[in-house]
């Protein structure tokens, strides 16, 4: 017993696996992706007794063995894989009190693979309230196993089932059902093809797309047992199979288990006829997502504020504090203000999925599901799409990790590469500034024109986010039809344990997930503008003041701002964006809008705050880089630089774009690969370029 007990942690959806896993690991747990694929691995470590420690892997819920689905796929190829380093010594089955009798088809399956199985029955608190006894010692010499019951939410028989864990090596490991019975002849076949291999696990070979040990699909195919039958053939027997199974749980669950009908209330079906009905769910939902919204605006404004500033106030200290030269630029320029770029989407994440988490909790996500499936299907989207796409007008961040939520691969990556059309909040500095210099500020049939822009905009992204749907969903053509089945699981009040945990976990995700990403650009962008070639850039102080004659009227700080936007104009970002200004005039724009697009790549807010360095006004004087703004001519065209045809094409840009770096980052982390965010980065902004390009030529 010396060393680390491995327990897989198996159950189908919505039976409280989670919350076991929470119970038994508590803050002891790292989430991270199966190597090679996205389907998301949790693990934790739980203290069992006698000092001895268990290494709990929460695989990913799973109605059968009968596999449908990667995530599905996964629980199976672990199970059959006695040389993965993650192979159960004992798997642990957890299950729904109400819902025993389908979920015990799991655990017969992996009785006959040979593997010690305890069976937990949760939600033991519900059984009073529901009518429900059990003979739990009649169902274990049934069942051939111990079982745990307990309840996560109150934490009863946690410890039993640490004890039954720990145990494990007592328990029986053999089947509940013969399977073969189903055909003796091609079962005996089989045994004599392949005498030193486990039966049940040579037909999971054969009926699913998954390897094991020494024995492949291909060599099966060699043997004329295999070839016998054909693909629905095989299909009939699993049938068979399944079918078999629910006659033993039925027959085993008249026995141990009696239900009183009259004390189940009828609460359940009432909320679903209000929160499911096809004119007033929809209300209800947006209500409560207009509430959401309000709130993480609200909310996490105070936060954002306190880090921002708190950042700012750090990246001075270090400048008071650490002698003058490079290193300290760095740390107080580059470093600090990559690390606040990190840190300030924390609230805005923490509150997100804190929402997120308490709905799914109480089992409200899965009726907006059901919900929304109609609307977003016809578009090549789940259900379960439109939480990233509403979320994703506070933060794309944020609203691509929600897309976990989304089983099939096709649906959720599609919704990946459409989620940054939403108008998210960062985009707002850029919105209003632009809109303030070009829309006039006057009222039409009672409503305000820069309003209505502002709505237009907001409309356009999300209009184009289910219109590059629909256009993904025809041209990336699945070979399997995706079939929507929701399981409507009961309504209780969210655990406050689970939620922190999943909010924790979250946001832990994003920082050391995209933050290293993020803080890496960050510190990239300041060398391009802290440096450049030549002497412009090395005697920028010499120039600038030559300039001026003793009797200038010019303050030391103006002085001082003309001699930073000198030098950034002639820093490697400055020389990078009159390099493209030929690219960019033709869309109304000069080099310092150039350069301006280029470090917005940062973050989009960063735009507004370049061009205030660029204009030699600090950033905290809004009317005056309004009017600065105003002032600049264009230097292809001349006449006013932000003009109604320059500023909608900006608009536009910015709308249509992808550029942000945080986004890209966690695109990767999502979709394991590269190739997807620059494919995101590439098309998205090539279609912004051409419609901000088309805008600017037709009203210039």
């Amino acid at each position: 017993m010396g060393k680390q007990i491995n327990v897989a942690l198996i159950g189908n959806p919505n039976t409280g696996k989670t919350s076991v896993f929470n119970q038994l690991t508590g803050l002891n747990q790292k989430v991270g992706n199966y190597p090679g694929i996205t389907v998301e691995k949790k693990e934790g470590i739980c203290k069992l007794p006698r000092g001895l420690k268990a290494h709990i892997l929460d695989l990913p819920g799973t109605y059968s063995l009968n596999a449908s689905s990667f995530d599905e796929n996964v629980v199976i190829e672990l199970l059959l894989n006695k040389n993965d380093k993650d192979f159960p010594d004992v798997a642990v089955v957890v299950s729904d009190v109400e819902n025993l009798k389908r979920n015990l088809l799991l655990f017969t399956q992996i009785k006959d693979l040979g593997i010690p199985t305890i069976l937990a029955v949760n939600m033991a608190d519900r059984m009073d309230r529901k009518g429900i006894s059990l003979d739990i010692e009649l169902l274990e010499e049934r069942l051939k196993t111990k079982i745990a019951l307990v309840s996560a939410r109150k934490r009863m028989g946690i410890d039993h089932l640490k004890e039954l864990i720990l145990n494990h090596r007592h328990l029986p490991v053999e089947p509940c059902v013969n399977a073969s019975i189903i055909d003796p002849e091609y079962f005996g076949n089989l045994r004599k093809a392949f005498p030193n291999q486990s039966l049940y696990k040579l037909w999971l070979v054969i009926t699913q797309d998954v390897n094991f040990g020494n024995i492949n699909r291909g060599e099966l195919k060699k043997s004329s047992d295999f070839s016998t039958k054909s693909v629905s053939d095989l299909k009939r027997l699993q049938q068979k199979e399944t079918i078999l199974r629910y006659q033993f749980i039925n027959g085993v669950l008249r026995e141990t288990l009696v239900i009183d009908k009259n004390a189940a209330t009828d609460l359940r079906s009432r909320l679903d006829r209000i929160l499911t009905h096809k004119v007033w769910g929809y209300v209800i939902f947006f209500g409560i997502l207009l509430l959401i919204f309000q709130a993480i605006y609200s909310w996490s404004s105070y936060p954002m504020d306190m880090i921002d500033t708190a950042f700012a106030s750090l990246s001075e200290w270090t400048k008071d504090t650490f002698p003058g030269g490079a290193f300290t630029n760095l740390i107080a320029e580059g470093i600090v203000p990559g690390l606040g770029g990190i840190v300030i989407f924390i609230p805005q994440i923490a509150f997100l999925f804190l929402f997120i988490s308490i709905l799914e909790e109480s089992g409200y996500m899965s009726r907006v599901v059901f919900l929304m499936d109609r609307i977003m299907r016809r578009f090549g989207l789940s259900g379960k799409s439109v939480v990233p796409l509403v979320s994703g007008t506070a933060c794309a961040i944020p609203a691509v990790m929600a897309t976990r939520n989304i089983e099939h691969w096709k649906e959720r990556l599609i919704t990946i590469l459409v989620v940054p059309f939403t108008t998210c909040s960062a985009r707002l500095p850029v919105y209003l500034i632009i809109i303030a210099l070009v829309i006039p500020d006057k009222t039409f049939i009672g409503l305000n024109l820069q309003g209505i822009t502002l709505m237009i905009l907001y409309m356009l992204g999300f209009g184009m986010a289910i219109f590059s749907a629909w256009l993904l969903h025809k041209v990336m053509k699945s070979k399997t039809k995706s079939y929507f089945v929701i399981e409507m699981p009961n309504y209780k009040l969210p655990m406050i344990k689970n939620v922190a945990i999943n909010v924790i976990e979250k946001t832990k995700s994003f920082i050391f997930g995209a933050g290293k990403i993020i803080l890496a650009i960050s510190v990239i962008l300041w060398v391009l503008a802290s440096y450049g070639p030549g002497d412009n850039f090395d005697n920028a102080e010499e120039i600038v003041t030559s300039q001026y004659t003793s009797e200038s009227n010019i303050s030391q700080s103006e002085l001082d701002e003309e001699i930073a936007s000198f030098k950034l104009k002639n820093s490697y970002i400055g020389i990078m964006g009159r390099g493209i200004e030929p690219a960019v005039a033709p869309l109304g724009y000069d080099w310092k809008i150039g350069i301006a697009i280029i470090s917005s790549f940062a973050a989009r807010e960063v735009f507004v705050g370049t061009l205030a360095t660029i204009y030699s006004v600090g950033s905290d004087e809004e009317e005056t880089i309004k009017n600065r703004m105003a002032a600049e001519t264009n230097p292809v065209l001349g006449g006013p630089l932000f003009t109604f045809a320059s500023g909608v094409s900006l608009l536009l840009f910015y709308a249509f774009a992808m550029q942000c770096m945080s986004t890209l980052a966690i695109v990767k982390r999502e979709t394991n690969t590269w190739k997807w965010p620059m494919l995101q980065l590439f098309i998205m902004s090539g279609f912004a370029y051409v419609v901000a390009l088309i805008a600017f030529q037709l009203l210039k």
